[in-house]
């Protein structure tokens, strides 16, 4: 009925465990130390991905901020090189309203309408200087679909086909920009006659 305990204390046992243990705890410390060396080198690894990878987005990010940076500029300088486009482009039919004027005077002889128009057409040739605005040279030159808006052809001998014979109405460019296309009349070849049958 009693049982027997066992020695727990036993030198003799402790002897044998102990020389097992050791080697054990010297094996897995062994495989404990590559196993970390081995993860210690994964993260190292990631990490300098991850860096790499942040180095990336950065450079990319500040080139697109030097982009928005230079379009904005230019935007800028575009917004102040053409904000009188609007007011200019009202102004230029009083132009051409003076210019009918100053035709219709001349036929009349009335110099002092003449004269008066004269100055005011010069005021505004002036103010148009000023905010770089330029008449678009027509009469003579090759039709321009960029510049010229054709509005009808005559036929001529004297001017090779498309090219402008006739000024309707003056184009004008500010700062090398169509503000308005000149209205003219084209050249075109003579029509050959149809021979007659007899």
């Amino acid at each position: 009925m009693f049982k027997k305990k066992e020695k727990k204390d036993d030198p003799s046992n402790a002897t044998a465990e102990g020389g097992e243990g050791a080697e054990n705890v010297e094996v897995e410390a062994a495989a404990s130390s590559e196993d970390v060396f081995q993860a210690l080198t994964e993260q190292l690894a990631a990490a300098q991905a991850e860096a790499l990878e942040n180095r990336d987005h950065y450079l990319r990010a500040r080139a697109d901020l030097d982009n928005f940076r230079k379009r904005t500029q230019r935007e800028k300088e575009d917004l102040l090189k053409f904000s009188n486009e609007t007011i200019l482009r009202e102004l230029l039919p009083v132009i051409d309203n003076l210019e009918r004027a100053l035709l219709h005077a001349a036929t009349d002889g009335d110099t002092g309408l003449l004269q008066g128009v004269e100055l005011t057409l010069g005021q505004f040739g002036k103010v148009l200087e000023k905010f770089n605005v330029v008449a678009i040279e027509a009469v003579g030159e090759i039709f321009d679909p960029a510049r010229h808006e054709a509005m009808g052809q005559i036929e001529s001998a004297e001017q090779p086909p498309n090219t402008v014979v006739q000024l309707l109405q003056k184009g004008y460019l500010l700062n090398d920009r169509l503000l308005r296309p000149a209205m003219v009349l084209i050249a075109k070849a003579p029509a050959t006659p149809v021979a007659s049958e007899e």
